[in-house]
């Protein structure tokens, strides 16, 4: 009878960890087992940084990459190196239950081999950023219900920014640059996605890729009506043949975002509609209208 009784509570508690256990798949097309929800949780790129913490599992977090920083609460959690080449060591130190990190970094193998769970995402339209969200909810035991609460919020702030932008500010040609090499946000990009919400006119197409780096002649040639980019491209721009031709320097049309104000642009993550914000307090001053 004793060894019946052992059995059952065997088979319950295996039952009990089956029920747990999840499975999702990732930007590699792999099926990764989450055994449990997990407790001690490295991130290796700012938007999966700020996709835990939208979920509201930031205090899970015990390391990150050296350019997460948002919310304020990371900013003192370790740090594991670059996104592309994150520390090894430091990663494993942690003890992590779940490593996140991007299709372009290197190492995830390695973790695997040390038996850490990894999991690979990287968001670069509106949909990826969805469906990240939600594979992250599901990975860290977070109901659908919650993920997909978060997701209507920005999908709601998306729209509203679209609509605070007046009409005579809409149709204008745009050119926005992500780093200064210079690589540019195309159609395809989740910037290009957000720009065509509001109304605008993308000077990358889609066919270039999302992100890709630009010869500057092509904005020469393609003369932007309005160009968006951090202090650090700001500074280059004139620089660059011919730039000085090009109108919308010389009649000042040139947003130059701050460091924290890029991160939120350039990050396909939880601050989408922020980054929408942004954009539209950007055509507004250019339009010469209050932001």
């Amino acid at each position: 009878m004793r060894d019946a009784r052992s059995f059952w509570w065997m088979g319950l508690l295996l039952c009990s960890a089956l029920a747990q256990a999840v499975t999702v798949r990732d930007d590699r097309q792999q099926d990764v087992v989450i055994a449990k929800p997990p407790e001690r949780i490295v991130s290796l790129l700012p938007s999966l940084t700020e996709t835990v913490c939208a979920l509201g599992q930031c205090h899970k977090l015990v390391g990150l990459d050296r350019y997460s920083n948002w919310p304020e609460s990371v900013r003192q959690l370790p740090r594991m190196g670059g996104g592309l080449d994150p520390s090894m060591e430091a990663v494993v130190a942690q003890r992590p239950d779940l490593v996140l990190m991007a299709t372009s970094a290197r190492g995830a193998e390695r973790f695997q081999a040390l038996g850490l769970t990894v999991l690979v995402l990287e968001p670069r339209t509106h949909a990826d950023a969805q469906r990240v969200l939600h594979t992250v909810a599901q990975a860290l035991g977070v109901p659908k219900a919650q993920s997909d609460a978060v997701w209507r919020q920005i999908d709601a702030g998306v729209v509203a920014a679209a609509q605070s932008l007046p009409s005579h500010a809409k149709g204008q040609k745009i050119y926005v640059e992500v780093s200064p090499a210079p690589y540019g946000a195309s159609e395809s990009s989740f910037i290009g996605e957000t720009l065509a919400h509001l109304g605008m006119r993308n000077i990358l197409p889609a066919s270039l890729g999302p992100f890709p780096k630009i010869n500057p002649e092509f904005v020469v040639r393609a003369q932007p009506d309005v160009i968006m980019a951090g202090d650090s491209s700001r500074a280059s721009m004139a620089q660059r043949p011919g730039w000085s031709q090009l109108k919308a320097i010389q009649s000042g049309k040139v947003c130059a975002f701050s460091s924290e104000e890029s991160d939120m642009l350039v990050r396909a993550g939880p601050r989408i509609a922020e980054g929408a914000r942004l954009m539209v307090q950007c055509l507004l001053r250019m339009a010469g209208d209050k932001p």
